[in-house]
């Protein structure tokens, strides 16, 4: 079970992007995208099987999951997340500040 999945909000803490938020597009490994955040421009050859023109292209760049918190808006910070089971057997993430159930 990760401390941050895919649809998450977080806010980068450090880095060229500190303190942006963004949707967490994908996850890989110990890495992950964030829309809008961390572009990188791609140079890219066409493929026509795909449909996809060739040219300069920008993306999103991963970045390392310890550079990156999940958001709290009720708080407006971001936040760590701690685990705990419920007493019908379910283990949610819930924040460790206030001890709320992560919304997912």
């Amino acid at each position: 079970m990760n401390r941050i999945r895919k649809g998450d909000q977080v806010i980068v803490i450090t880095g060229k992007y500190k303190g942006q938020k963004g949707e967490v597009v994908r996850i890989a490994e110990d890495r992950v995208v964030v829309q809008n955040i961390n572009l990188v421009k791609r140079h890219t050859k066409p493929n026509p099987q795909a449909n996809q023109p060739g040219g300069i292209v920008e993306r999103e760049a991963p970045i390392h999951i310890s550079n990156v918190m999940l958001f709290n808006s009720a708080t407006g910070k971001g936040e760590r997340v701690g685990y705990k089971t419920l007493d019908d057997g379910r283990k949610v993430r819930t924040y460790r500040a206030g001890g709320e159930v992560v919304d997912a």
